[in-house]
């Protein structure tokens, strides 16, 4: 049987170039949507253990922006590619990648080109998120498209490291016996609308990545999506389960019953 793998680089220098080579085209690709702009990329990589330190030292692991800037953005230059001032890379090992994202052929790798698309605004909308486990002051939120973001951790009145306060509008009680609430953080997620899509988005704060409390969504189909970062929301639909921390489960619905 042939090994569809075999022509993989293995080498540090071979799996550079075959990521480098696939984010040209990715962002070519991008750059020719209708109406597209690009402002941000996430490089996911996927190797096993073994193959780790190899990709670590291709993508200069910890020395991140490196890479964007030494690398990628000649990419960007050499190809004239049309990508404004400030865009972000960010490089992520995991073994889930996006549903969107797009995996490559030839290593470990799968890219989500982050675009702002000029789309007509949806009509607006209204949402209600159903507490299944945890306690909190409410069993029902409803919340509404428009500029507003809903704040969710533990306890309604919170500082944040930068000395600010914030406000959780659906705050899961510090003082509950409720076991659900113990993995809460004071800054765990936040739901906004966006305009261009019509749509809430569900956003992990500081508290709901790694390495902190976990935030996951579970749909009505099953399929698992784990947010690990916060620069990328996931689209809320009908029916979907947020999990926040261990057991704390909040239902996404359209309708109020």
């Amino acid at each position: 049987m042939l090994n569809i793998f075999s022509s993989r680089p293995t080498d540090v220098k071979g799996v550079r170039h075959a990521i480098l080579q696939f984010i040209k085209e990715q962002l070519q690709k991008a750059e020719g949507g209708e109406g597209a702009i690009i402002k941000g990329l996430q490089l996911y990589i996927t190797c096993n253990n073994e193959e780790r330190h190899v990709y670590e030292s291709a993508v200069y692991a910890g020395l991140e922006p490196k890479f964007q800037k030494e690398e990628v953005q000649r990419i960007v230059d050499d190809y004239a590619i049309d990508i404004p001032a400030g865009w972000n890379l960010e490089v992520i090992f995991t073994e889930d990648v996006p549903a969107q994202a797009i995996k490559a052929k030839n290593s470990c790798a799968a890219l989500l080109v982050l675009t702002n698309r000029t789309k007509q605004k949806k009509e607006a909308s209204t949402a209600f998120l159903k507490v299944l486990n945890g306690e909190t002051a409410q069993e029902v939120y409803k919340i509404q498209s428009g500029k507003q973001k809903y704040n969710i951790g533990r306890e309604e009145k919170v500082q944040a490291a930068d000395g600010f306060f914030r406000t959780n509008y659906i705050a899961f009680k510090g003082d509950s016996s409720n076991a659900a609430n113990r993995s809460i953080s004071r800054q765990h997620a936040h739901i906004e609308w966006s305009d261009e899509e019509g749509a809430f988005y569900l956003y992990a704060d500081e508290g709901g990545i790694p390495p902190g409390n976990k935030l996951k969504v579970r749909s009505v189909e099953g399929e698992p999506w784990k947010l690990q970062t916060s620069q990328l929301g996931y689209r809320l639909k009908e029916g979907d389960q947020m999990i926040l921390g261990e057991s704390a489960v909040l239902e996404f619905s359209f309708s109020e019953g």
